[in-house]
């Protein structure tokens, strides 16, 4: 017999149906409901409630291989065989972070079609996949955060087994996984929650209407079994979570730690027991150091977070633009505050959003490494109108410079899938709903988020075509091209040089220096006995080092000499240089 536990607490009836039968549920103390079956693995299920005829999806269920809408299998997690027993995880200082997704990434969509590709990940240097969002979502194609089956693998991908395969190769690799997650809210289509209870509640002023009603213990218990599940059982190195800044916690101070809190302190555990680390990395835009510190000291206890002030900074910088959340970026002024004290706004005002915001980061204390950083990513690609990448947006020399400064800071660097090549493939929004009401609703609605933001949306592809989604898959011929190979072969040498430099890894943030003229345009990043140095100008010119002895060039994008006192070095127009300081 299988046991089939549901909370469903406005229930007056609840009954199991599992391979043609039906079993009555009994109800436990909290609205759980206990049903007992001869149902093994294979076998496909849903839930009865009250009168209705509807049989509804397991909102717990590991596999639901026909959609979202239809019925759940019962999985076995133990049944597939894992290879990697030796496998100890990696720290995430220290390391770069990979982030992709999985149906845009190979041609064919798929786990196994990531996992053919794999190679080309450990020959660029990184140490960490991060996976977009993977859990059942509508239709055949999303991005992945319109998930609303949380427990389950999307089933178009491979199924809870394609992504247990493609964890094994991973970690044979020697590369870690982390897996975005969402818990702020559900997608749009498919979502059968609210028929078992009061799991969503009220998302006035957000954009994803109703969210995660965090006031129910039972949903709290959801969101926190849902995480341990996939550390667990899918053999994960780390969360990312989504948009935790719209985690409103009712709880939170009335007897109830923050639900973050609650969730890294159950992760935590959890590590200790695997024996390996499971770091969870937060997005979170309140530019607010209390998500990584210590749960003892009034933080939540996330292991790092997601500084978007850097990729404004870089951004800004490298294209000129100010539109929008760019405003009070573009200076070398700017890039070298957020290369010292993580944040831009940490307290001052935000002109975007008209109010003074954030808090400053105890930089005595937090390590760089707690802070992912980024030259792009799916968001920044992705919510253009467009989906341009960098590739389109500056000059190749630019995307160079660009490359060797994400890669010289004390923060983690994160890539976007292709960035390392210049890919030429645009990352546009996608959907495939099934609703044909919310189907016609979503590229309106995508127009007139564009249009707050100042993009230019008259190249904008409806999200419901299926060429927005084709169009967004990775062309991996392009890796070999003249142009492409070359940025490539940079980003090799440049992530194979921070692993064998210690100082281009240490996270101090108070050794953290820099020096930049801004009508001249050149910037200079000290670390430790290295030097960072760009010229942004279109012409070479000479950059001070301030050096004693003189200095050796460790690596150039451009034409560049050191001077032989080392005082200086030339570089050429919108080049970028590591020298070591003798």
């Amino acid at each position: 017999m299988t046991t089939f536990t549901l909370w469903a607490p406005s229930a007056r009836r609840v009954a199991l149906r599992a391979g043609g039968r039906n079993a009555t549920a009994v109800r436990a103390s909290g609205g759980w409901w206990t049903a007992h079956a001869p149902a093994p693995p294979g076998t496909d299920y849903g839930w009865l409630l009250d009168d209705s005829p509807d049989v509804l999806p397991d909102p717990r269920a590991a596999w639901l291989p026909h959609g979202v809408d239809g019925r759940a299998r019962v999985y076995d997690h133990a049944a597939f065989r894992w290879t990697d027993g030796a496998w100890a995880g990696r720290p995430l200082a220290g390391g770069v972070l990979y982030e992709l997704h999985i149906g845009t990434f190979s041609p064919s969509g798929t786990f196994d079609g990531a996992v053919e590709r794999l190679d080309h990940l450990v020959g660029l240097g990184v140490t960490h996949v991060e996976v977009l969002p993977v859990n059942a979502v509508d239709g055949v194609w999303n991005w992945g955060y319109d998930g609303v089956g949380w427990y389950a693998v999307h089933e178009p991908l491979g199924g809870p087994d394609g992504f247990k395969r493609f964890v094994d190769a991973c970690h044979a690799r020697g590369l870690a996984v982390v897996l975005d997650v969402v818990y702020n809210h559900l997608g749009p289509s498919g979502n059968h929650l609210p028929k078992f209870g009061p799991y969503l509640t009220d998302g006035a002023g957000t954009a994803w209407g109703d969210v995660v009603n965090l006031g129910e213990p039972a949903v709290r218990r959801f969101i926190v079994e849902n995480a341990l599940m996939w550390l667990r059982d899918y053999h994960l190195d780390g969360l990312r979570l989504d948009a935790v800044h719209a985690l409103s916690d009712p709880l939170a101070g009335h007897g109830h730690p923050h639900i973050l809190a609650e969730l890294s302190a159950a992760v935590e555990r959890l590590a200790g027991e695997l024996g390996r680390p499971l770091p969870l990395i937060a997005e979170s835009d309140l530019n607010d150091p209390v998500m990584i510190e210590p749960r003892d000291r009034g933080g939540h206890g996330m292991d790092a977070q997601w500084d978007d002030d850097v990729h404004h900074a870089l951004h800004a910088l490298l294209t000129g633009e100010r539109q929008g959340y760019y405003a009070d970026f573009g200076s070398l002024a700017v890039l070298s505050k957020v290369v010292r004290d993580a944040f831009l706004h940490d307290g001052g005002f935000s002109s975007f959003r008209g109010r003074p915001h954030g808090r400053p980061v105890d930089r005595a204390r937090t390590p760089g490494h707690r802070f992912v950083v980024c030259l792009q990513n799916h968001d920044q690609v992705g919510n253009r109108a467009a989906g341009e990448r960098l590739t389109e947006l500056v000059s190749p020399a630019r995307l160079r410079v660009g490359a060797v400064l994400l890669l010289s800071l004390p923060f983690t660097p994160m890539l976007w899938m292709g960035e390392e090549w210049g890919a030429s493939t645009r990352w546009p929004f996608f959907t495939s709903h099934l609703d044909p009401v919310i189907a016609a609703a979503v590229g309106p609605g995508r127009l007139e988020e564009f249009r707050k933001h100042g993009w230019d949306t008259s190249a904008m592809i409806d999200p419901q075509d299926p060429a927005a989604y084709r169009t967004a898959q990775l062309d991996w011929s392009e890796p070999g091209r003249p142009g492409h190979a070359e940025l490539l072969d940079l980003y090799r040498r440049m992530i194979a040089l921070r692993a064998a430099e210690p100082d281009l890894r240490d996270g101090d943030l108070t050794a953290v220096a820099s020096g930049f003229d801004e009508a001249a345009a050149w910037f200079v990043l000290h670390r430790g006995s290295l030097r960072v140095v760009v010229n942004l100008a279109d012409r070479a010119q000479p950059v001070p080092l301030s050096g004693a002895g003189g200095g050796d060039l460790l690596l150039a994008t451009g034409p560049a000499a050191v001077a032989a006192d080392g005082g200086s070095v030339e570089l050429g127009a919108e080049t970028a240089a590591v020298v070591r300081i003798r």
